[in-house]
């Protein structure tokens, strides 16, 4: 008795778990947006700060390895290493309501929304 209690009550768990797991979040405030692009974009600028040190120090290893080993053979030609400069964020400029479409539907009318047809005699689609 008490292993069907025990297998009822964790089933019963886990069912409200995934209950408060696929509830749906409310949508992020401009604010918060804003704050989200930034770190994506700050992120982004690390990832490149990092392959830039990579690259860098991968030469310092090419170059050690070429003075130091009898049979090395001469550096081919690559692409020097690219560095990112400081970090910097412009966010993007808002769309004013007009230039947004907010308030024009969405495709160009080709006909009068209104006929002089009765509603009742009109074909139905």
């Amino acid at each position: 008795m008490k292993q069907i209690f025990r297998s009822s009550l964790l089933a019963l768990c886990a069912g409200g778990l995934c209950s408060v797991a696929l509830a749906k979040l409310p949508a992020p405030t401009p604010e918060a947006a804003a704050k989200a692009a930034e770190a994506a974009a700050k992120a982004a600028w690390s990832g490149k700060v990092d392959n830039y040190k990579l690259c860098q120090a991968q030469d310092r290893v090419a170059a050690h390895y070429r003075k130091t080993a009898k049979d090395a053979k001469p550096a081919a030609a690559s692409a020097p290493c690219a560095d990112p400069g400081p970090f910097a964020y412009t966010p993007p400029a808002a769309k004013p309501i007009e230039a947004a479409g907010a308030h024009s539907p969405p495709g160009t009318a080709s006909s009068p929304p209104s006929t002089t047809t009765p509603a009742a005699s009109a074909p139905k689609s």
